[in-house]
């Protein structure tokens, strides 16, 4: 896990530090009846608690557990203010993370009794109305993103040490500036856990989202564009596609949405406005003239 170190807020809760190996080594035999050791991403049960009271379970790879727990928490709306988390501690021993508030959480077990499960891997999961917050939800107008940084973003990812090239089976979420410059990189057996991973560091160091990009290896739906637009994050993209509704959501936000993104090629979906153009980036380099000779 990346992890840029910003100006933080004025209180930050205590967090624990758990460790976890992220990879599991297993013997795997191929079609010719040769033997191998390979890797696999580990998958663990994070069941959270929050004031002794059962939430809960996350099946997550482990590689950031505070930071899914204090994203989740805050894109399911359970908790407003960074201020209202005393203590986030994960016991690896017993698969659980103890979340101590200030004051408790108001009206807990209404507001824990609906539940939405969205698509995708992971089986995430949304309280209360999908929709309730997202006409609240703006963005800011002036934000733009220059094609060359688009492929800037791109680049990284394909670069990116990760658990994928290793082990494979996982997703993998990045947050960039709007430069291009990688701030956080998370991967996770399910996208929403990594996103929610990076809502809790951009949470952690007081970072806002209007000026930056987010980037996804899974499918742009609507949760993943709720929780971006909830993140304040005009930009998503994604090297796989989008669904009907995240596709209704992004235009309903005013946000971007850029899909297939692979090599110097993209699908610009929704909020077209946003891109700024420059095709001379996709210009070939040209060929040396052949009418003359160098010195």
């Amino acid at each position: 896990m990346n992890r840029c170190i910003s100006e933080s807020a004025d209180y930050l809760p205590v967090l624990s530090e758990a460790h976890a190996s992220l990879t599991h080594e297993v013997t795997a035999v191929d079609e010719r009846g040769r033997h191998s050791t390979i890797h696999i991403p580990a998958e663990r049960p994070l069941t959270v608690y929050v004031d002794t009271r059962e939430i809960v379970t996350l099946m997550t790879l482990g590689g950031a557990p505070e930071a899914l727990t204090l994203g989740y928490l805050r894109n399911q709306r359970l908790v407003r203010s960074l201020e209202d988390i005393v203590s986030i501690q994960v016991d690896w021993s017993v698969d659980a993370v103890a979340v101590v508030t200030r004051n408790g959480i108001a009206d807990v077990e209404e507001r824990t009794a609906k539940k939405v499960v969205t698509t995708g891997c992971g089986q995430g999961s949304v309280f209360g109305g999908l929709m309730d917050e997202v006409d609240r939800i703006t963005l800011p107008e002036d934000a733009r993103l220059p094609q060359s940084v688009v492929y800037r973003i791109v680049e990284t990812i394909r670069t990116q040490q990760s658990v994928y090239k290793q082990a494979g089976s996982v997703h993998g979420c990045a947050l960039f500036s709007n430069a291009g410059k990688l701030l956080y990189f998370v991967e996770d057996v399910g996208r929403h856990n990594a996103v929610d991973a990076i809502a809790g560091l951009m949470w952690l160091d007081g970072m806002e989202g209007g000026d930056k990009v987010f980037y996804t290896t899974g499918r742009l739906t609507s949760e993943m564009v709720i929780k971006g637009a909830q993140m304040g994050i005009p930009f998503l993209l994604s090297r796989s596609g989008t669904t009907q509704m995240g596709h209704m959501v992004a235009e309903r936000v005013g946000m971007s949405l850029l899909a297939r993104c692979s090599g110097k090629h993209f699908l610009l979906l929704a909020g077209h406005e946003r891109l700024v153009f420059d095709l001379d980036v996709l210009m070939p380099i040209p060929a040396p003239r052949l009418d003359y000779y160098p010195c």
